[in-house]
């Protein structure tokens, strides 16, 4: 082929977690196909190959999601300046500098954590003030006296007599692979030392024996969502979070959403292995990090507790997602599971155990249990409602009587991805916006600022990161503004302009109109297939809930809480202006926060809450929404903004809007059933 026949060919490139894509001409270095769709890739040496700071690798398989079939091939081989590198720093087989690699065919290429500029912003804090301290291991300092000729006693069983009568531990098992170390410890400690014993099980178990008096204990608790991972380090002893991370769950570039990584799953050989080990890698490298903040040993992290969705549930435990794929969507296990960190893979301690919470359904996860256990809705004196926001969102419903819960897929579009301008939460993501409504001009907010667009200072308060682009909150926001300013009709389509100076922020986009937000480089625009995208993900959402409704004698509720590190950051008024969740006065909405990974701390804290949430699925009433058959009628009437036959009453007299009025073809058939009450 020559030059000019390759100048012409264009390969496309899509970069993870972010989900930006493009076609660059072969030839084009990665580093700059990544700046020019405006993925933040670090490069602090100014793409000489000196700093390492742009690492990337290559995803391999055929994704059919991006109509791409990628290897490591589509990429140049290795020159002087990455072999240079590899023998002064290293440079992992997989690893690539993305300033001096360039594009030879199609490619889906991940951008580690480590290589982001300022890194994803993952909205996933904790705290564990006000929880019950009573962990599942336990700390036993214990003095045994130097065994002699009349008391021929083996140590392990010297170890467990203690232990009983100092702590009133009865019975402890002694793993085999610990007796031999707790012969050793002990002499070398002449005989004091501290057992660290899991009281949760039938039976006691040691799981690790320090030599010496030891206040030392430590766990994690991990919520595995589908697009972001948090982790967070907990003094077992005190209850305190001693740091905490998060980032981007590298499954995302086997599929946004879950069906999809569970269709990558079923159509590529050795794909669930492939899922399986970035998951837990990622785990894995959020421990090292944690453990690097904090300066704590290895050996004295434990436990561990995780929460997630089913199909992330199988996939973490190295199990077949695929039956969760189709009906009945039964899982390989609903129950709780408890099992050596080992097991799984864990780079914990030696003997550390790993704790997950149960499935309440075969779309209906851990996390959702765990938002249960956190919030506790059932305790309440009158209706609540929660909605996890997320790519799978989880619906719960207490009526007064009985605890509903059910999922919903929305996809990703809410959160940002597969938007043409969308791009996860970091800093210079437009995160807040408001519309002149005469002029139809855009001020807005960034991550890493709290300067608006038309002050002053945002241009030198922008400076270190740029607008780089809008992420879930702010989605929310404009497509709310957009219908409030006009420029959005109800049925979710954009106007093109009446004047002359409407031009410029309302443009052609073939045979639809687009609303320009941002006009410098990367330009900004929210275009009609993006409307599209969160129409569909909002209708998911709110026939999701009119399901549950529809199964009690409610015909609103009034305390409405939005979980997730996403949920929180939704402005309550916009999630009503969308429809996103049932009418109400905006005080009635709030977001509760990462409730999930709230819910994975109290069940590291306190091993009672593992069996109060393990009895309390039992009685949650599951409801499948896949099975449903007003699903889609509901889904269908939730395509208009906020809803094309509910009236959302309170939600226009807020905004100044005027009364739905309905034809007489859009009247709904009322329900027999229960009279319903408020």
């Amino acid at each position: 082929m020559t030059d000019a026949e390759t100048s012409k060919k264009l390969a496309k490139v899509v970069f993870q977690p972010s989900g930006r894509s493009g076609k660059f001409i072969l030839g084009t270095p990665v580093l700059e196909a990544a700046r020019e769709l405006g993925v933040p890739i670090e490069s602090v040496c100014g793409g000489r190959g000196i700093c390492g700071r742009c690492q990337v690798s290559v995803a391999e398989g055929n994704f059919a999601k991006f109509g791409v079939s990628s290897s490591a091939q589509n990429l140049s081989e290795r020159g002087p300046i990455e072999q240079r590198y590899d023998e002064k720093r290293g440079l992992a087989k997989d690893r690539r500098l993305s300033c001096s690699t360039r594009i030879e065919g199609d490619l889906v290429i991940d951008v580690p954590a480590a290589s982001i500029v300022a890194g994803q912003t993952i909205r996933k804090d904790g705290s564990t003030t006000g929880m019950k301290r009573n962990p599942a291991l336990r700390l036993c300092y214990v003095e045994l006296s130097v065994p002699d000729l009349t008391t021929p006693v083996g140590d392990a069983d010297r170890l467990v007599q203690a232990i009983h009568e100092s702590f009133g531990i009865a019975d402890t098992i002694v793993p085999f692979p610990l007796i031999s170390e707790v012969q050793s410890v002990l002499e070398k400690a002449k005989f004091k030392a501290t057992a660290c014993v899991d009281i949760s099980g039938v039976r006691p178990e040691l799981v690790a024996v320090f030599p010496g008096y030891t206040e030392e204990l430590s766990g994690i608790a991990v919520d595995i969502g589908s697009t972001t991972v948090a982790a967070h380090l907990v003094n077992l002893m005190s209850g305190e979070i001693l740091a905490s991370a998060g980032r981007a769950n590298p499954q995302i570039r086997f599929g946004e959403d879950l069906m999809s990584r569970v269709s990558y799953v079923m159509m590529n050989e050795g794909g669930r292995e492939a899922l399986t080990q970035a998951i837990r890698g990622c785990v894995n490298e959020l421990t090292e990090e944690l453990l690097e903040k904090t300066g704590l040993n290895r050996p004295h992290l434990l436990e561990a507790v995780f929460v997630a969705n089913p199909v992330m549930q199988h996939l973490f435990l190295g199990l077949d997602p695929t039956p969760l794929g189709q009906a009945p969507f039964n899982p390989a296990i609903s129950r709780a599971v408890r099992c050596e960190a080992a097991e799984l893979e864990l780079n914990l301690g030696a003997g550390a155990k790993s704790y997950f919470l149960p499935i309440i359904a075969g779309h209906v996860g851990a996390d959702a249990a765990a938002v249960i256990l956190s919030e506790q809705p059932q305790k309440s004196g009158k209706p609540v409602l929660i909605v996890d926001v997320g790519t799978n969102a989880e619906i719960m419903l207490w009526d007064g009587e009985t605890l509903f819960a059910a999922s919903s897929p929305t996809g990703p579009a809410l959160e940002g991805a597969e938007i043409s301008s969308g791009q996860r939460a970091a800093p210079g993501a437009i995160e807040r916006i408001r519309i002149n409504k005469q002029t139809l001009e855009p001020r807005f907010r960034i991550i890493g600022t709290q300067v608006w667009s038309d002050e002053p200072e945002f241009t030198e308060a922008s400076k270190a990161t740029g607008v780089t682009g809008i992420c879930g909150s702010g989605i929310i926001e404009i497509v709310g503004e957009m219908l409030l300013a006009g420029i959005l009709s109800p049925e979710g389509i954009i106007r093109g302009p009446n004047t002359a100076a409407e031009e410029k922020r309302l443009v052609a986009n073939g045979r639809t109109f687009s609303y320009v937000v941002w006009q410098q480089a990367p330009s900004l625009m929210i275009t009609q297939n993006d409307i599209r995208a969160i129409q569909l993900a909002k209708s998911a959402l709110y026939a999701g809930v009119k399901l549950l409704l529809d199964k009690t004698n409610l015909r609103g509720v009034t305390d409405i809480r939005l979980a997730g590190a996403f949920g929180s950051y939704i402005d309550p008024q916009y999630a009503l202006l969308l429809g996103l969740v049932p009418d109400c006065e905006t005080s009635q909405v709030r977001g509760i926060g990462n409730a999930a990974g709230q819910g994975a701390l109290k069940a590291l804290l306190d091993m009672d809450a593992r069996t109060e949430i393990e009895e309390q699925v039992l009685n949650i009433k599951k409801i499948e929404t896949a099975l449903e058959p007003e699903f889609q009628s509901h889904f269908v009437r939730a395509m208009g903004l906020p809803n094309s036959v509910d009236g959302f009453e309170k939600t226009r007299k807020h905004f100044g809007m005027k009364p739905l009025v309905l034809d007489a073809n859009s009247g709904v058939k009322k329900r027999r059933g229960r009279r319903r009450r408020d």
